[in-house]
């Protein structure tokens, strides 16, 4: 028996009714879900972002963040409303016995939230934990070897694709604090976090205009080559050498000196800094360049503008 025939034989009119409303139904029941999550996403970030950071977490964030008190008010402000979502939204695990303290919590918010001041706050979308080691850590399938002959990788962090953001918590420390001017792994990871965006990592994030695209591939491309040319040579760089591994830790490692050596970077590579300039949409040199907005500013912070020590992993 056909379905045709089957639904002339047991079905009246009114089943079929029944059945167009039931459709009917489901139809506007996922539209609803569809449009309406976003909308209630939004509105409850927005209610977010209107209250204010709890002053305990405000202590932590001038005392570990040297950045940020080069930072002026407005956008002091503004990355104090991203953080209050971030914390929020993304779950922290400790890994390796780590125990996460509201430090770490607002040292990696900070972090992460550093790359969308200015621009579209997206949240990283895809990201829900972040997992912290207190140490660089050991993966396998690396080139060394540890005791037992199983080949072994020390990693400083690393992003996947969906999902988590792995850090270790005592480069982060010393990084944002400006004690490892130059570097900044959860900066660096976070990046690879928004060069994901699109579903690959290739060392442009969505950038919107398609001119936009020629010209980061002109700029990133030439600066790429020229850092695999200075790596191969033996010479020094201000952008550390990791980055001529491929475009995406290329991308990477220019977010890291963009805002961890900014002056050095606008005068050494000024067309890579503008074309980062621009996609942030914030000018980190003339932070530093104003000096601090905030009590606290001494110390380290003159580190900002220099080299570091060695990348580890």
């Amino acid at each position: 028996m056909s379905w045709l025939t089957f639904w002339n034989t047991f079905c009246t009119p009114g089943d079929v009714v029944e059945v167009l409303l039931f459709f009917a139904f489901l139809f506007a029941a996922i539209i609803a879900v569809t449009i309406g999550r976003p909308i209630l996403l939004q509105r409850r970030r927005e209610l977010l972002m209107r209250q204010p950071l709890p002053p305990e977490l405000e202590r932590i964030l001038m005392d570990k963040v040297a950045i940020y008190r080069h930072m002026q008010p407005s956008l002091q402000a503004r990355l104090k409303q991203l953080m209050s979502v971030f914390l929020d939204e993304k779950r922290f695990e400790g890994c390796g016995g780590l125990e996460i303290t509201d430090e770490m919590r607002v040292t990696i918010a900070a972090e992460a939230c550093m790359l969308m001041l200015n621009g579209e706050p997206h949240f990283y979308p895809t990201l829900t934990s972040i997992l912290v080691y207190p140490h660089p850590y050991a993966v396998d399938g690396g080139a060394g070897e540890d005791e037992e002959g199983e080949d072994e990788e020390i990693r400083a962090g690393e992003s996947w694709l969906r999902g988590e953001l792995v850090l270790s918590w005592d480069l982060v420390e010393r990084e944002a604090g400006g004690r490892h001017a130059g570097r900044g792994v959860a900066l660096h990871e976070f990046a690879h976090q928004l060069d994901q965006e699109d579903g690959s990592a290739d060392g442009a994030p969505p950038l919107g205009l398609p001119s936009r695209y020629t010209s980061w591939a002109r700029v990133l491309g030439a600066e790429f080559s020229g850092l695999k040319e200075a790596v191969e040579g033996g010479r020094d760089s201000l952008i550390d050498g990791y980055g001529a591994t491929d475009p995406a830790e290329f991308f990477a490692v220019a977010t890291e000196t963009f805002f961890r050596s900014p002056i050095g970077m606008k005068r050494k590579h000024p067309a890579l800094y503008e074309q980062l300039r621009g996609y942030y949409k914030v000018d980190p040199a003339e932070w530093i360049s104003a000096g601090p907005t905030s009590e606290g500013a001494a110390g380290n912070d003159d580190r900002l503008v220099i080299r570091s020590l060695p990348r580890v992993g």
